[in-house]
């Protein structure tokens, strides 16, 4: 597109934008095809849509989509809710390239009660409205059986698939069958459960999947006290068995007030990319309902902006009718008949405090499930982490750290673990045996290993590490930052890990000067960097030990020229001591290696 012709679009757009009303609508944008690639919703057309084409716009998304669009239709409508739902369908009808995804929950079940002339009730992934009501879908699948579970206890709804109509009833072409017998149907099929009574539990079954069943315990309790005054004990007695199933059902599924009655919550938790909106309702203090709903996100859409779809979404496929929605955050939507709350305190704030914990974990599920199906992605995650939390100027894909390793100054050692993506690099390990330094000076041991580690790796032209960590406080920090900076002039970001009175790490530090960073330490992250501390000290005391080994095991026969460890190991046997080696005649000692090197080691001794 040449700069004339953009120009031209621009002027065209523009003139549409000055021609819109000021009124609440629904506006279109379309590419070069015609395509709708964008659906919005405003109170206010004209300002809302002239909004894009400010040359102040600074998102860098928004100004993609604005170079995309050829053209703009709109539709007004009355009400901003009007304008909310019809933006809604219109999304879910075309689907535009930059309008946020809803990642929709068909493969969570729900439970329907078909229209059937004795209705069945059962659960299915499948939605037909022309054959039943659904409820649902749930994304707690152990809730929506605890559910079907009490309503076959207490209404016992036949499971038989026949087609079973009235006439046929009459003309008795049907048979009991063996959940008759068992007692998981009342038989109304063969006239032993009158209809009325049949169509009587279904309408109750309902009430119970909407979350009425208080109502229903009233409505229970009263014709229990009317049968007792009827003498009729027996059905009395059988109303208060589904009361008390009822009451207990009830009494594990309460977890706020009961005066908080027909109530929406819904609250977002965020990702790069996605986003995650809870729904939960509530009807007589019970929670019937909670869905997490999945946005993928496209024009760094706001919390607002998101909470906004969500509410039209949510009361159009539960068919919700609250008169008071409770959010975490004020948004500007007016709705006709409907509050928006947002509580500070009390069970209201409870019920936000719940629906943010499961939103969490409905994230911290999806995330779990996608790092299983592609392990690196975990990786790529916990570098990011620890970039943001150090603001590091790039992906800490390559970590080293040092640790020294002594008894009094004696055996004195270093090492050097890599980390690369988070894993350990098993073949960059390096050991060090200290040369410069005589006694037992940690500081000096760590300045001599590490301007040699980089010394070396400069000179060879090797990758240099993304982060430095010191297993150890301020000190090692200081020395590390004095051998890298001021002496070798290199640029790497160096953290440490310092430990508490019982010898435990519990803090990361960062900076120059040293600051603690906040961090939790039942966090993956701070597992991984103390997994690097453990691997560190591993390595520098297997090390040590290697080296006290070989000093204790080393004998004045080891430093005969021409005598090697077997022969070594033959004289030890045959002799038990190396004093016995050295008073032996020359004709044991000939026994033991032959003549040339007996006589070797006999002139050693003698000499």
């Amino acid at each position: 597109m040449t700069k004339e012709e953009n120009e031209a679009r621009l002027a065209k757009l523009k003139a549409i934008v000055r021609a819109l009303p000021e009124k609440p609508g629904s506006y279109q944008y379309y590419d070069a095809e015609g395509t709708i690639i964008y659906v919005g919703k405003a109170k206010n057309l004209k300002s809302r849509v002239s909004s894009y084409f400010h040359t102040e716009v600074d998102r860098f998304k928004t100004k993609v989509l604005v170079s995309k669009i050829w053209d703009i239709s709109y539709t007004v409508v009355n009400t901003e809710e009007d304008a909310l739902l019809l933006e809604n369908a219109l999304i879910k009808k075309y689907n535009p390239r930059y309008n946020v995804l809803l990642k929709d929950g068909k493969t969570y079940p729900s439970i329907c009660i078909t229209k059937e002339e004795l209705p069945r009730i059962f659960t299915t992934r499948t939605i037909n409205k022309k054959w039943g009501t659904y409820y649902g879908p749930y994304s707690h699948i152990a809730s929506m059986y605890a559910v079907l579970d009490l309503i076959k206890k207490l209404y016992r709804p036949r499971t038989c698939r026949f087609p079973i109509s009235k006439e046929g009833i009459e003309q008795k072409k049907y048979q009991v069958c063996l959940e008759y017998h068992i007692k998981n149907c009342g038989a109304p099929c063969v006239g032993k459960q009158s209809r009325e009574d049949y169509h009587k539990n279904i309408e109750q079954a309902r009430e119970i999947l909407k979350g009425n069943t208080r109502q229903v315990l009233r409505d229970m309790k009263d014709e229990m006290m009317l049968l007792a005054e009827e003498l009729r004990f027996e059905e009395a007695e059988e109303v208060k068995r589904r009361y008390l199933l009822i009451e207990k059902f009830v009494a594990t599924s309460e977890v706020v007030s009961h005066t908080i009655n027909n109530v929406d919550v819904l609250t977002i938790t965020n990702d790069d990319k996605l986003a995650f909106v809870n729904y939960i309702h509530v009807s007589n203090g019970q929670i019937n309902q909670s869905f997490t709903f999945e946005y993928k996100k496209k024009l760094d859409e706001t919390d607002e902006e998101l909470l906004q779809l969500a509410i039209a979404e949510m009361r159009e496929r539960f068919q919700s009718h609250a008169k008071e929605i409770i959010l975490p955050q004020e948004i500007d939507l007016n709705m006709e008949g409907v509050t928006i709350t947002v509580p500070q305190r009390g069970d209201k704030k409870t019920l936000l405090e719940l629906s943010l914990m499961n939103g969490k974990q409905y994230k911290f599920d999806r995330l779990k499930q996608a790092e299983k199906l592609n392990p690196e992605q975990k990786q790529v995650r916990l570098m990011k982490e620890l970039q943001d939390l150090l603001h590091l100027p790039k992906l800490p894909y390559h970590i080293e750290c040092f640790d020294n390793s002594n008894i009094s100054g004696t055996d004195a050692v270093a090492a050097c673990v890599v980390f690369k993506k988070m894993k350990p690099s098993k073949q960059d390990y390096r050991k060090y045996n200290i040369k410069t330094v005589v006694g037992p000076d940690d500081y000096a041991s760590m300045k001599e290993v590490v301007l040699r580690r980089y010394n070396r790796l400069v000179q060879e032209q090797q990758p240099l590490p993304d982060l430095i960590v010191a297993d150890g406080g301020k000190g090692q920090m200081e020395v590390i930052r004095q051998a890298v900076q001021d002496e070798l002039h290199l640029d790497i970001p160096i953290a440490g890990l310092a430990k508490n009175d019982r010898h435990r790490t519990n803090e990361l530090l960062y900076g120059f000067p040293p600051r603690t960073i906040g961090m939790k330490d039942t966090s993956e992250l701070f597992r991984v960097l103390t997994q690097l501390q453990d691997e560190v000290h591993r390595f520098a005391i297997t090390f040590h030990r290697d080296k006290r080994s070989k000093h204790a095991l080393h004998s004045e026969l080891d430093d005969i020229k021409g005598i090697g460890p077997k022969t070594r190991d033959e004289l030890l046997k045959g002799l038990k001591s190396v004093k016995k080696i050295r008073e032996a005649e020359l004709s044991v000692l000939e026994a033991l290696v032959g003549p040339a090197k007996a006589k070797i080691i006999f002139e050693h001794f003698r000499s």
